[in-house]
């Protein structure tokens, strides 16, 4: 009886080991189909849709349509349907090119990536003949400070891709200020709007710039903020003029 008393005694410390050892290992994001996919008003975008149109195509006015859009676990799109058509068969099929092309941030709870199923909406402007496009850049605080050779808490490595137009900005300045939340390889992983323009496809736009961007942090900024990094962008009417 004493033999096996002990036993179970020296046994015992072992399994509690055992089991801490295993409890503390951190498992990635696992895909599942048997949870329901995230039912959503916003999508979010790892890299938006760019539809592929001339200002012709627009027959002569502005055209918008919303588009009912499923999306895997994996953010890849896998159906596209038109909810509101532009009128223009044409333009909805360049649309639906454009959201096959794009790919949308999964949602995450706890360690499950869910599909996501949404809304997205599209704004087509028509340009009078002769008129220009004021088409913006990934001009951000950091970025300008950068290329001006001033001392800056992180550096892109390449500039983020951008894409808006100054029709976009609903005829207001408009200021997006956000923070990039990045691994130890500078790979940005998250993107948070702290501060919106007011237009919610502008601060998209800029959300899914900022999330395909590349970063250098200095070695002496990770022991503050190892992976919070602060910019915004502000974008000006008649930039171009």
């Amino acid at each position: 009886m004493k033999a096996i008393l002990a036993l179970a005694l020296c046994s015992f410390p072992l399994t509690l080991a055992y089991s801490a050892e295993v409890k503390t290992q951190q498992l990635s994001p696992q895909k599942s189909a048997a949870l329901p996919a995230h039912l959503t008003t916003r999508i979010n975008w790892s890299h938006f849709p760019k539809p592929n149109y001339q200002n012709q195509d627009l027959n002569g006015q502005d055209r918008s349509a919303i588009l009912r859009i499923y999306a895997d676990e994996t953010g890849q799109v896998t159906k596209a349907q038109v909810q509101e058509s532009t009128g223009l068969k044409k333009l909805d099929e360049a649309l639906i090119k454009a959201v096959y092309a794009a790919k949308v941030k999964p949602e995450q709870r706890q360690d499950t990536l869910l599909p996501v199923i949404g809304y997205q909406v599209f704004n087509l402007n028509y340009q009078e003949d002769g008129s220009e496009v004021c088409q913006y850049q990934f001009d951000s605080k950091v970025w300008q400070a950068q290329q001006n050779a001033k001392k800056v808490t992180f550096r892109y490595v390449n500039q983020p891709v951008l894409a808006l137009s100054e029709n976009e900005l609903n005829a207001h300045h408009r200021r997006v200020a956000f923070k990039l939340k990045v691994n130890n390889k500078g790979q940005v992983k998250k993107v948070k709007i702290t501060q919106g323009s007011g237009v919610y496809a502008v601060d998209q736009k800029v959300k899914a710039a900022a999330q395909s961007a590349q970063v250098k942090v200095a070695r002496k900024y990770w022991l503050y903020k190892p992976n919070t990094l602060k910019d915004e962008i502000t974008f000006k009417l008649n930039a171009c003029d």
